[in-house]
Order: structure tokens, then sequence, then C-alpha cells
């Protein structure tokens, strides 16, 4: 029976089932490659509309779906934060309702998960977590597709994450359990990842042979990988934050010193936008073992393969 998503949410990595990415995964590579060609992609989301309601401003997240509705036959509809004004000038569960009335699914990126939550509840249409405070599945799914093109079986990955536990970092510990990734994410401390998510993420580890260490060492998190995630310091909205957090974060910079840690053929992964000169130096970002751009474009082959599941 082929696999669906039809009049599923997507808040949560966990929220797929391992299948479940392997099918996205599928159906991305052969829509990149044109295995399935341009004209039969064009009738899956035909007279079809993506509502994508923003709080945070977006490059990748919003170029990769609205290209992706384009190239399935369908619309996508920017709803700017000055349109909405979620939760000051209406109630949250009435956004959704009238967005349930008028589109067929809904790409939320909000500051808060809550309320990402309560658009799902109420709009009776798909809800995708574009990003929230607590995950990012969208970037998560394009990850660990990016690694798997240069690095093949997943399951013999180490994969060091160098910086901030946040919500880029649990998509990423839920997603690598599922695949028996050898993960170490370096974080400073009082910044690892929120205990929650590394229960579910230990008890599907189990079952793929997965492990997940946690440590306060970049150099020990580096040394012997085969790829080196990184992200920004200072997230949107914690703006007020960042003289702190460049104290805090000191030692956590991806250069080259510590690219040389990871094994010769390491991968540098980074989910843009970068800081360059804090979190990741240009040597490295522009280097021959990044892969960054690599994984911007693979937003965009994983969020249609998604929404190509969802109108399927």
């Amino acid at each position: 029976m082929a696999i669906s998503l039809a009049g599923r949410n997507l808040l949560s990595v966990a929220d797929l089932l391992k299948e479940e990415i392997e099918e996205i995964w599928r159906i991305g590579a052969a829509q990149k490659s044109g295995e399935i060609p341009a004209e039969e992609q064009l009738a899956v989301a035909r007279g079809r509309t993506l509502a994508m309601i923003f709080d945070k401003s977006s490059l990748r997240t919003r170029l990769g779906f609205e290209v992706a509705m384009a190239q399935l036959g369908g619309h996508g509809l920017y709803l700017a934060p000055a349109d909405v004004r979620l939760g000051e000038r209406e109630a949250v569960s009435d956004i959704a309702r009238v967005l349930g009335r008028t589109a067929d699914a809904i790409a939320a990126r909000l500051s808060s998960h809550s309320h990402v939550e309560e658009l799902a509840a109420a709009a009776g249409v798909p809800v995708i977590n574009a990003m929230s405070s607590l995950e990012h599945p969208c970037q998560a799914l394009a990850d660990l597709f990016t690694v798997r093109e240069h690095k093949g079986e997943l399951s013999r990955v180490e994969l060091a994450w160098v910086g901030d536990g946040f919500n880029v970092c649990h998509s990423l510990v839920l997603i690598s359990a599922y695949f028996g990734v050898q993960l170490r994410v370096a974080t400073p401390a009082t910044y690892e990842p929120r205990a929650e998510v590394l229960v579910k993420a230990e008890k599907l580890a189990k079952e793929s042979g997965a492990s997940i260490t946690l440590t306060n060492d970049p150099a020990a998190a580096v040394r012997g990988a085969d790829v080196i995630y990184t992200d920004v310091w200072i997230s949107a909205g914690m703006e007020d934050q960042a003289t702190r957090r460049r104290v805090d974060f000191r030692g956590f910079q991806v250069n080259r010193g510590l690219v040389q840690q990871a094994k010769p053929d390491a991968i540098v992964l980074h989910c843009l936008p970068a800081h360059r000169g804090e979190e990741i130096t240009d040597e490295v970002l522009d280097g021959p073992q990044c892969a960054a751009f690599d994984q911007a474009e693979n937003r965009l082959h994983t969020q249609r393969a998604l929404l190509t599941l969802i109108f399927r």
C-alpha cells in the first residue's frame, strides 16, 4: 500500500514513522534526479493552496515551499507577520479556522510551539511545523537526506553537533535516533537539548542502534566524525542574550582547527543563515568540505516530497 500523509500534521519529527521518512527521501531523490518527470509532478497539487503563516523572516523555508508548490502545480500563499499578527489581532484558533476553510494545508513558522499546536488543533487541514521554538522537522529531513547523499548508509555515520541544543538540534536528535546515527552533541553547559526530547530519542535509539552522547567539549564530539554540524549561537528573538551567548559559546566555533579533528573526508553542515566569523569561519563555510549549500537546496527537494505525500 502506498504511503500517504493525507490529513496528517507534522509538528515533530516523532510524528513520522521511519518508513514515512524513507518514503519522503525516496520521492525527494526521484524528483530531484528527474526520475519522476516534471510533468507528472505538476499534477500532484493542481488546484491546491498552501498557506504559509510566518512570524519570522525566512529565506530557505519560504523559498522551498513556494517553489515546491509551483512545481507541484499548486499555489503557495505567503502571509507575513504584519498580515496576521498572530494572537494579537485575533485568536490563533480563529485564524486556524479561516485558513482551514480556504487553504488545503498550512506551513507555520512561528516563535511559539504552542501556537503551532493551536493551529493544528483547530485548522482541520494538515499543519506543517516550518520551525518553532521546539523543533524544525523540515530542516531535519533535509539534513539527513544530505548526509545520506554524501555518506551513504546512515547507521555507519558519526555526526557531531557543535553549538546550541535548540530547535534544530532537537529535530536532528530525533531523526538521528530513527536511523542508527552515532550522534555526539557538544554544547556549553546549560545549553543542552531538552530532557523530554532526549527521552523520546533514547526510546527510538534502542530499536535502531543509534547512540546520543552529550558533552561540553567540541573537540571530543568532532574527533573522528564523518559530519560536523553547527548553527547560529544567537537565534532570531534572542538578540537580548547576544553578549552573554558570545561569551558562553567561545570555543565552539567550527574553524579549520576543529575540522581537522574529524575524518579527512568529513563534511560540514550549517542550516543557514550563518554568522560568518562567529559560529563558523569563512574558510570552512567556503571550503571544499562544506555541504551547507547542498543542504539548503535539499530543503526544496524534501519539502516538495513531503507535500507530495500530504496531497497524495
